[in-house]
Parts: structure tokens; C-alpha cells; sequence
């Protein structure tokens, strides 16, 4: 079952950043182009925490494709699912150990736990509008960015002793993960179901308030009542998607992708000029301009 999701079909988002981050700081620090074995052991950790954290939430949303391809639940059911997962963290965690360095190990045990609160936060909703968005930001953060933060700042600790360069680590991973989940958020509106791998509007039909949604409801009021009822009634899923492409809610999201990946530039610039380090300041502007 976990052979079938690590068919190298995916994008490997996450690695590559943590392996241009590692040999980004590594340069920094003293010149060395060498990745370490423990730094390329997190870029591995990283991408089984995202997986595990997949097959758990197609458990959750009930989903039935993935990558392209039919989801572990749909093909074995959901109890072998939930615990292809749990195996999946638990060979995770042994790989973690093995680094033996107890600062990294607290690092990325923050990441599971990040997980587990954002998909709770997920799971509720708020009445008020201003506490909505800070809720939906957060969650975001919990969800898709901590991940990319904590593994890059991991990296930047094995490979470097000066604190800033971990926090410039952090900053970078944080504002980059949130930028590529607002994107992920437009393009459930914008793309069709092929070229994304999973199901159109499918954050509407689990009754999800996203970005483009958040801000479609400034102009469509009404938009409301149907996010309270998590677009429950029937007609909802179909009247949501029409406001939110009459609003300029994917402009806005768009936007604000861009304000958190020139934050991210911003940061990764502060280190010593390197291929890796332009890779990374390159990929920023990738990950607003993929549509898949």
C-alpha cells in the first residue's frame, strides 16, 4: 500500500526545497556543496509526514482520487488506510531517530502535531468574518506550511550554527508553504479535474471555506449562510463556485500569494549568493505560476 503512493509520481515539492535549502545553508555557512546524509534524511522524513498526512485526510474527506489515481481508502478500504498512514509516520519516526540529534527531532515532532491541530481547525468554522480568515490563515499554516518551515529550518541547523540562518530557513518555508497552499486554493476553482489529479471544487463540496471563497463573500454577502451550513443544501456547491468566479475572489487570493512568496524572497536573499539559493528565490515565482 505504501509502495503504491511512493511511485515517484508526485511532484516532490518538499524534498527539493529541503535539499536546496540544506546545500543553500551548507554554501553559506562554509562553502560546501555536499548534502549530509542527515540532511538528505530529512528531505525523505518530510515527503513520508506530507504523504502519511494524505492518505489520513482522503480517509477524512472520503476521497476517491489522488495523483492521478485512486486513493488508498478506495482501493483497500479505510481501516488498512488509517493504518498505511500510522506505518508510514512510524518509519518516519525511526528515520528521524537515526539523524540522533534531539533539536531535530523536536523540530519535525512539531510538524505532526501542526498537522493534527490544522486538520481540527479544518474541521470547525467561525461566525465571525474577521476571525474567519485568521482562522482559515492559521490553519493553512498548521496544515501545509509548518511542514515546509520546520524541515527547512532541520537542514538549516545540521548544516549551519548561526540562528539567524535557521530563522531565514523558517521564514522562508513558512511564507513559501502558505503561498503554494493559496495557490492550491485558486487553482480548485480555476483548474479542471485532469490537470490537477484530484476532483474540481472539491474544498467546496467537504464544505470548506477557502481564500477565494473568504473573499468572494466581501462582495456576495449572502455567501454566508451557505458557509455557516458548510454548503450543505443542495444547490449550494454550484451557487458558491458561480459567486466566487464572479467576484474577484481568485485575484485576491492570487495577490496575497504573492505578498507571502515576496516575503519568502525577501528572506532566502539574506543568505550568501549560490545556484541553490537562486533555485530557491526561482521557486517562488513557480509556485504561483503552476496549474497543477
Amino acid at each position: 500500500m505504501c509502495d503504491y503512493y511512493f511511485d515517484g509520481k508526485g511532484k516532490a515539492f518538499r524534498p527539493m526545497i529541503v535539499v536546496l535549502m540544506a546545500r543553500a545553508c551548507n554554501i553559506h555557512h562554509n562553502n560546501s556543496r555536499e548534502v549530509q546524509a542527515s540532511q538528505r534524511s530529512v528531505a525523505i522524513i518530510a515527503e513520508m509526514i506530507h504523504t502519511a498526512s494524505l492518505v489520513h485526510d482522503d480517509v477524512i474527506d472520503d476521497a476517491n482520487s489522488r495523483r492521478g489515481k485512486m486513493t488508498v481508502n478506495q482501493i483497500w478500504g479505510e481501516r488498512k488506510a488509517v493504518l498505511a498512514g500510522d506505518f508510514i509516520l512510524s518509519a518516519a519516526s525511526v528515520a528521524l531517530a537515526r539523524i540522533g540529534n534531539t533539536t531535530i527531532i523536536s523540530v519535525l515532532s512539531q510538524v505532526i502535531e501542526d498537522l493534527v491541530r490544522g486538520e481540527f481547525l479544518q474541521l470547525g468554522s467561525k461566525e465571525n468574518e474577521n476571525e474567519r480568515f485568521a482562522h482559515y490563515l492559521e490553519k493553512t499554516f498548521k496544515k501545509t506550511a509548518s511542514l515546509i518551515a520546520n524541515s527547512c529550518k532541520a537542514v538549516s541547523i545540521l548544516g549551519c550554527p548561526d540562528p539567524e540562518v535557521h530563522e531565514i530557513a523558517y521564514q522562508y518555508g513558512k511564507n513559501v508553504g502558505i503561498a503554494f497552499q493559496l495557490i492550491d486554493d485558486v487553482l480548485d476553482f480555476t483548474s479542471c479535474a485532469d490537470q490537477l489529479g484530484k476532483p474540481a471544487a472539491a474544498d467546496l463540496k467537504l464544505g470548506l471555506a477557502t481564500g477565494p471563497v473568504l473573499f468572494a463573500c466581501q462582495q456576495f454577502p449572502e455567501m454566508n449562510a451557505m458557509i455557516m451550513r458548510r454548503f450543505s443544501l443542495p444547490g449550494d456547491v454550484e451557487r458558491a463556485q458561480q459567486y466566487v468566479l464572479q467576484s474577484d475572489g481568485v485575484q485576491q487570493t492570487t495577490y496575497l500569494a504573492q505578498r507571502y512568496c515576496h516575503e519568502a524572497m525577501k528572506e532566502i536573499s539574506k543568505l550568501r549568493p549560490s545556484p541553490e539559493r537562486d533555485a530557491l528565490i526561482q521557486l517562488t515565482e513557480t509556485v504561483l505560476t503552476r496549474d497543477k
